[in-house]
Order: structure tokens, then C-alpha cells, then sequence
């Protein structure tokens, strides 16, 4: 297949400036795919987003959308919103006929045989899928890598992490190859990667979105930490994207009807927005905190009430999260990954840090600590479940219908296998599952090494628009994502 280079404008613009643009006729859907389509061919040797492209069909989509564009009638409502706009999808959720083995060795060549109601709900709006995009192994760690289609590197610096377990969204999008991506959010699992490669990420309030159609997926009390969720270069389509997305699909008992409100109608004048250092082990470095009082001073200006308060009971998060997603493993990892006979002694560790073997270091941890999580008392998890919920109730009540402001995490983008063995690195983007609250991670420019700076904006259950509409105000009055190739 012969692609030819795009003008760059076309790849800097949102999902619903360019499905305004092909329906005006300004664009075609096929000048709208092919540019990106080079894109992502063009940047897949530096970040490997990619687990698998599908350009020659996405064309023919675009010439079909172009084709119904062309017969339609002037004026015509019933052209799906984003028609001929393109998009990737994490490889973890289903698309039909492509790979969905999240970077395991014994499921390489398994097919999705149907589409995740949320990616199908995105298809029907228009979307056309470009390919799936890397996870880490079993979507188990915030570094993107797995022995099936090798390491994920970032949008801005190659020998940084891209982030996991959505990383190849994360590149994806922070390269310019697309305008939106689908992921998945466990622990931090869309934010971190939108944070690394400095574009916007929103986890969705729990049960908002139907969580059918993932491998692998999770049970019991870890369910309610799990969600899709949309990355994206411009904040304009955070919201779009989550209302084509949410809503019952008939499978997933937890998803349910959530009214949304719109980004748009927010005031951010008198909002409370509560700012907080103590709130983490690791305390952030100087340029994400200067990045996120910048970010504070941005909503004051708009009449924010801004407030720095202690949230010290937040430095227990991790040994709760831990709890919970404990929880949520009815089948061992071992089973779960066809592979009984993976044992993390120190032959298999040492031969996964040589790049050897089936698995990496990173999920031989998971399922050591998965193990070792055998013989911890149910009365001790009862009793950290409850704590969960407990901590949740009182953040919630702090919270009322106003904001939290708090770092991704605690430095930018780390080198590759810094973080692996390090478990209390994800703490600033987990605690945010453990509590169950929508969370919008928006860039904030360069810090002093090139790498994106960021901040989370978290708001009680339901008002995902409150801090949608924040990212909006910060995108406006600094800048957003910055194109590495620009």
C-alpha cells in the first residue's frame, strides 16, 4: 500500500473539527485517514504503538464514508457524528478479526471474534479503527511491553516509558497519529500514559461505561475500579466520546444509566478546588507541582475558590487498592494465562530481565505478589474493603460538587524498567479508582528535559463534566498537546 505524506495541520486537529470538515466538504474522510494512517506508519519504528495496523481496510472505509457523504441530501441528520474520523482501540478490547491476547505468548493468535460494545459504540458513530495499540503483558503495569509485540516508547523521548497499560494509546495519540483512542483504567491505566505522552485521558465514573469485551477483565470488588475511557489530543472530545461510549449494553451488570451534564453549562466561578502535597509516599517533584499550582492559578483566574487542605488519609491508598484488586482475582494468573507451568523463581526472573522466556519481570511480580496475597486472612481483606469504602465515603463528603487537583505522578515520563518492583509509584492515579471518582488528566505543557507535565482533576461520582470542563479551561489558557514532531 502506497501512503503519501499529509499537510501536518490535518493531524493536530480534534475528532469533531475533522467530522465537521468532511462533512462541510472542507476534507475527505479519505485525505482524513490517510494522513493519519502516515502518521502512525511514519512514527511506529521510534514508539511501536501499534500491536497491529488495519490501513488498507480503514481506506476502504473512508472511500465508503466519502461515497455516503457524497449521496447524502443537504442537510441530512442521520450521518453518524464522527463519520470518516479516525481512531485506535487499546488491543485488550475486542475489535472483530483483530488480535486480542493482551501480550500474552499462548494467545498470540487469538481473533476477536466480536467487537466490545464500547468500541462498537464508537464504530457506530462514524469512527474508523486504524489498528489496536500495545499494552503491557495481561495489561498488568504502567510500562507497555510484553514478548508478542515488544515495548511501547514515548511520544517524546524513545527511552522513556510510554506508560501502560494503555501505552500504545497513549503513543498513539501523543504522536499525532490519531485524534482519539480506547482504553482501559484499573489503576491509572489511561491517565498515566495520556500524562506521558502529554495529551488528555478521562476515566469515567464507575458503572458509566460497560466493561464487556476486555482481556482480560476482573470480578468482585476490582470491578468497580475498571472502566473505559477515551485518550485525546484536544478536550473537546473527552466528553463526545464518553456519551457515544456509556450506557447499559445488556452484559455488564454493573453498567448502568448515569445523566451526564455538559462541560459547557460549567461555572467555574465560586467552584471549590481542594489542592493538596501530603497526600502521597512520594512526594511530587517541584516542576509537576509548579505545573500543578500553575494549573490552580489557571481556575482561580476563572473564580475558582482554591484551597490547599490535608489529605494525608490518602497515603493509605495503595495497601487498599491492593486489597480490592485482590479481590477481583477469582482465577490465578497462572490459569487465567494458559501458562501453569510459569513459575517467578529467581531462574525465571533472571532469564525475564535477559528478555528471555515467555513473560516479563513485570507480570512475574504480579503473580509472586498474587500468591503471597493467598495467605493473607479474609478477616484482614474484609476489613480493608471496608476501609476502601470508608475512605471513599469521607473524600466524597470533603468533595461536594467541587474539584480535587492532584499530580499523575510523581516525576515525568521514567526511563524504561524504572518503575518495575515499584508498586508505590502508581499511588497518585490508583487512589483515584480505589475512590471511584471520574478523573481527566490534562497536559500542561514541557517541563525543563522536553517531557510532558500534567494534572489530574478528580470530582464526585457523576460529575465527569465538572472535570472535563476543567480540562477544557487549561487546555484554553495553556496550550494542551504539543506536537514531539513540531
Amino acid at each position: 500500500m502506497t501512503i503519501t505524506a499529509p499537510l501536518l495541520s490535518v493531524t493536530e486537529r480534534s475528532a469533531t473539527d475533522l467530522a465537521r470538515a468532511i462533512r462541510e466538504g472542507e476534507l475527505s474522510a479519505r485525505e482524513v485517514v490517510e494522513a493519519h494512517a502516515w502518521r502512525l506508519h511514519r512514527c511506529q519504528p521510534r514508539t511501536n504503538a501499534l500491536a497491529k495496523d488495519r490501513f488498507e481496510r480503514a481506506l476502504e472505509e473512508a472511500d465508503a464514508a466519502d461515497a455516503r457523504i457524497a449521496a447524502a441530501q443537504p442537510g441530512d441528520d442521520d450521518l453518524p457524528p464522527f463519520l470518516g474520523v479516525p481512531c485506535t482501540i487499546k488491543e485488550s478490547i475486542a475489535l472483530a478479526g483483530m488480535p486480542n491476547c493482551a501480550g500474552l505468548v499462548t494467545r498470540r493468535d487469538v481473533l476477536a471474534e466480536e467487537t466490545a460494545p464500547a468500541a462498537q459504540r464508537m464504530l457506530d458513530a462514524g469512527f474508523i479503527a486504524l489498528g489496536v495499540t500495545n499494552t503491557s503483558e495481561m495489561t498488568m503495569w504502567i510500562e507497555s511491553d510484553n514478548r508478542v509485540y515488544g515495548r511501547t516508547r514515548n511520544a517524546y523521548d524513545p527511552h522513556r516509558i510510554a506508560g501502560g497499560s494503555s501505552g500504545g494509546e497513549g503513543a498513539a495519540v501523543g504522536s499525532g497519529g490519531v485524534p482519539v483512542g480506547l482504553g482501559s483504567d484499573i489503576g491509572g491505566s489511561i491517565r498515566l500514559p495520556a500524562f506521558f505522552n502529554g495529551v488528555f485521558g478521562h476515566k469515567p465514573s464507575p458503572g458509566l461505561v460497560p466493561n464487556t469485551g476486555q482481556f482480560p477483565s476482573t470480578d468482585g470488588e476490582a470491578a468497580r475500579m475498571l472502566t473505559m475511557g477515551p485518550l485525546a489530543r484536544r478536550a473537546e472530545d473527552l466528553m463526545p466520546v464518553v456519551r457515544l461510549i456509556s450506557g447499559p449494553d445488556g452484559q455488564d451488570v454493573r453498567c448502568k444509566e448515569i445523566e451526564l451534564g455538559d462541560p459547557g453549562d460549567v461555572d467555574l466561578a465560586g467552584m471549590r478546588v481542594l489542592v493538596s502535597d501530603d497526600a502521597s509516599i512520594v512526594p511530587p517533584r517541584r516542576e509537576l507541582r509548579d505545573a500543578r499550582d500553575r494549573a490552580a492559578g489557571v481556575l482561580a483566574a476563572a473564580g475558582a475558590r482554591v484551597e490547599n487542605v490535608s489529605l494525608k488519609q490518602l497515603r493509605r491508598a495503595l495497601e487498599l487498592y491492593l486489597a480490592v484488586l485482590g479481590d477481583g482475582a477469582d482465577v490465578a494468573l497462572a490459569d487465567l494465562i494458559g501458562d501453569a507451568g510459569a513459575r517467578p523463581g529467581a531462574r525465571g526472573f533472571a532469564d525475564a530481565l535477559r528478555g528471555r522466556g515467555p513473560h516479563t519481570p513485570a507480570l512475574l511480580m504480579t503473580m509472586t505478589a498474587e500468591r503471597l496475597n493467598k495467605y493473607m486472612p479474609q478477616g484482614r481483606i474484609r476489613r480493608s474493603i471496608a476501609a476502601a469504602h470508608s475512605l471513599q465515603d469521607e473524600v466524597e463528603a470533603m468533595l461536594g460538587d467541587g474539584l480535587i487537583l492532584h499530580h499523575p505522578f510523581a516525576r515525568v515520563a521514567p526511563r524504561h524498567n524504572a518503575t518495575v518492583g515499584r508498586p508505590w509509584v502508581i499511588t497518585a492515579a490508583a487512589s483515584f479508582n480505589l475512590l471511584g471518582l471520574p478523573v481527566t488528566e490534562s497536559p500542561l505543557g514541557l517541563g525543563t528535559s522536553g517531557l510532558p507535565l500534567g494534572v489530574q482533576a478528580a470530582a464526585a461520582p457523576g460529575n465527569d463534566h465538572l472535570t472535563i470542563a476543567v480540562a477544557l479551561e487549561l487546555e484554553r489558557a495553556i496550550g494542551g498537546w504539543v506536537d514531539p514532531q513540531g
